[in-house]
């Protein structure tokens, strides 16, 4: 593949699909694709991006399916899990290079994926709060998750989270205040997904949950990794994290951090400071 580095980004195409993305860092920097979860957007990596592109890495926030105003397709079978990867693996194609990904929440999933697929793609993996499906499930027959899992059940029913995210503050609230988000992140959720009409599609990737093929559910990731996890996270228990070190095949490190569940733009430097250190 050859190299397009030089190419600035504000959006790439996939199908009938655009999707955003935040570029910034040195032009020849090293490459670093991050994907946010839920419920964020690209915007979430402004404080991580900052330092890594002091460090010579130049760093692309993808704003994902569902997330992305012009790549938000209607139903959730729009949203399964090789579709998420697909969008991603399209972006990079167009550098023509392997690429350092971290991914937080659900793009640690999606990360963890791409992974699995296509391993050489993929320089350094960074899995930053979400661990490996495979140790999430262990995990949920095993210790509390399952309880503390209960949104994802919620989340499957039609209309009705997103109606009560549009009409009641005390849910957005009860989940997301209560999950350690600050004020200014607050402010942007209502901004982004609901003002800007986004949460339906987001929590459509919760929906396509029941449709995922389980068989690389417990396979094991062979590309180095580096997990980072929050003790005071209210939705990844320590079991799923305690757990994760099972599912790697090859060089892994592993950091508990007294930390939230929202590390990239609460703990950007220390984020940052553990993957310059597994990467360099």
């Amino acid at each position: 593949m050859a190299k397009q580095t030089e190419t600035r980004y504000s959006e790439y195409h996939r199908n009938n699909l655009i999707f955003k993305v935040i570029d910034s860092g040195p032009i020849n920097g090293k490459p670093v694709i991050l994907l946010h979860g839920f419920p964020e957007t690209a915007q979430s990596w402004q404080a991580t991006s900052k330092i890594l592109n002091q460090h010579n890495f130049r760093t692309f926030a993808i704003e994902q399916r569902g997330y992305s105003i012009a790549a938000s397709p209607k139903g959730r079978f729009q949203y399964s899990i090789n579709e998420l990867v697909a969008d991603v693996k399209a972006f990079i194609d167009l550098q023509g290079q392997p690429v350092y990904v971290i991914g937080h929440d659900w793009g640690s999933i999606v990360a963890c994926e791409l992974s699995l697929q296509y391993p050489d793609l993929v320089k350094h993996l960074t899995l930053v709060s979400v661990p490996h499906t495979g140790a999430f499930l262990k995990a949920m027959l095993s210790s509390t998750q399952i309880f503390t899992s209960y949104y994802i059940g919620f989340f499957q029913l039609p209309f009705i989270p997103e109606l009560l995210f549009k009409r009641s503050r005390f849910l957005s609230n009860y989940l997301l205040k209560n999950s350690g988000m600050t004020p200014e992140q607050l402010n942007d959720f209502n901004q982004y997904f609901i003002k800007e009409n986004r949460i339906g599609t987001a929590i459509n990737w919760y929906r396509s949950m029941p449709l995922a093929p389980i068989g690389s559910t417990f396979k094991k990731v062979k590309v180095p990794t580096l997990f980072i996890w929050g003790n005071k996270d209210i939705a990844i228990g320590k079991k799923s994290a305690q757990l994760n070190k099972q599912f790697f095949a090859g060089p892994y490190e592993e950091v508990h951090l007294d930390a939230t569940h929202w590390i990239p733009s609460q703990n950007a430097e220390q984020l940052s400071h553990y993957f310059l250190k597994a990467v360099n």
